[in-house]
């Protein structure tokens, strides 16, 4: 047992803690027994030590083997598994990489294989993806590609992989293409026949659904609201129709403003802010959208946050009379009786002889 070990058990003893002591893989059990004033001793193998001390000690070994056996089996396969990918040919294509959102350790195998073995990694910004790759030590080249170059840069990556070579697509955190650039990249190659396939991993979007507690059945992700509260609300007022949870992105900056428009529009749904996803300081808190909306216009928050929040209530998508009605007022504008009537019925999936007889009353049809 090093000394470091022995300050330890020494300061516990003084503290009366726990009786277990970690050194490296080594398990200590520390048993604690009351003697006269005299010297302390370790029966581990370790010399005796004196000292003014009113405790004794007796430690023994458990070092756990089976548990050590494990560790090792799961280190060894794990690196077996990523020596085989790394051996494998990498296909000429489109790689759709995941990588961590904030948490290093939350790649995957197959993502290092990837971008070990790609010809070139396309990075929303390379700086930021290269201490990512620094860390694994990969050195693959990098080459931006975001919103303001996509149009110049897109048919050079075509070229290469058209030439045969392997090109890999990350974003600054998360799954590609995920309110990021990608999109048209992806369709281009595809309506060529180049292969472009998914490399999946972390989405702060499913880690904020899967720990916020709110249905899971069906979920609409909408990406960034617009940042004008005019847009926005006009984008709330269409989810707000949708029966499911609602996932969306939001700066900080604009979070109290964005959260009291969806209170006005959406009401006092529950809602999640999930904020530092898989870092030190993960937050997910919880509460009304119109007590979220109070709480986060007295704070000052940096980067960017996940919002989820609850599918409407029965009450909230009950389809009445007069929603039927002002539907039935809008599509009449535009389209004949008939249209109308039709189309009222197919959008709001109610009954058509019900569509029907409110049409004919606010048309002054009916006898």
């Amino acid at each position: 047992m090093g000394s470091a070990l022995q300050s330890f058990v020494a300061q516990s003893l003084k503290r009366k803690h726990s009786p277990n002591v970690m050194d490296g893989r080594r398990l200590y059990h520390v048993t604690f027994r009351r003697i006269g004033r005299g010297t302390l001793r370790l029966d581990a193998g370790c010399r005796a030590w004196s000292g003014e001390q009113d405790w004794a000690t007796r430690v023994q070994d458990h070092r756990n083997t089976d548990n050590d056996n494990a560790t090792a089996r799961t280190v060894s396969r794990a690196s077996e598994t990523l020596a085989e990918l790394l051996d494998r040919p990498l296909a000429p294509g489109l790689y759709l990489v995941s990588t961590p959102i904030g948490n290093l350790s939350d790649i995957s195998l197959r993502a290092l294989a990837v971008l070990a073995r790609a010809s070139l990694i396309a990075a929303e910004d390379t700086r930021h993806s290269k201490k990512l790759l620094s860390h694994f030590g990969i050195d693959t080249q990098l080459t931006p590609y975001h919103e303001h170059n996509a149009e110049r840069e897109r048919p050079k990556l075509l070229s290469r992989i058209r030439s045969g070579y392997a090109v890999a697509l990350i974003s600054d955190a998360g799954t590609p293409l995920v309110s990021d650039p990608g999109y048209k990249l992806v369709r281009q190659a595809l309506d060529e026949g180049l292969m472009a396939t998914s490399i999946p991993g972390a989405s702060a979007a499913l880690a904020a659904l899967t720990s916020a507690g709110l249905p899971t059945d069906t979920f609409v992700f909408s990406g960034f609201l617009p940042p004008k509260s005019g847009a926005r609300q006009t984008r709330l007022a269409v989810l707000k129709e949708i029966p499911a949870t609602l996932i969306v992105f939001e700066t900080a900056p604009r979070l109290a403003k964005s959260l009291a428009d969806m209170a006005a529009v959406l009401g006092p749904r529950e809602a999640v802010i999930a904020r530092e996803l898989t870092k030190l300081h993960e937050t997910v808190r919880r509460g009304s959208l119109v007590t979220l909306a109070a709480e986060i216009a007295e704070e000052t928050l940096k980067g960017e946050v996940v919002v989820v929040i609850a599918p409407p209530t029965e009450a909230e998508t009950e389809i009445t009379d007069a929603r039927i009605v002002a539907n039935l007022k809008t599509a009449l504008e535009t389209e004949s009786f008939r249209d109308a009537v039709r189309g009222v019925t197919e959008a709001l999936g109610v009954k058509r002889a019900r569509v029907y007889d409110l049409g004919l009353e606010l048309t002054g049809k009916r006898d």
